[in-house]
């Protein structure tokens, strides 16, 4: 089983550059959110492209 990939402090730093309340992360437009749906939404891409 391979150890999954750390993320780079500097994109988790520009990714956090706006964050002012909680609600910017886990609001219902908070990051989180973008982020799930561009994985989801890249994953599926990838899938169809096979």
């Amino acid at each position: 089983m391979t150890l999954p990939k750390a993320l780079p402090n500097d994109l988790i730093d520009s990714l956090l550059f706006d964050y002012k309340k909680p609600e910017d992360l886990i609001g219902e437009n908070g990051l989180l959110k973008q982020l799930t749906k561009a994985l989801v939404e890249r994953a599926l891409q990838a899938e169809m492209a096979d």
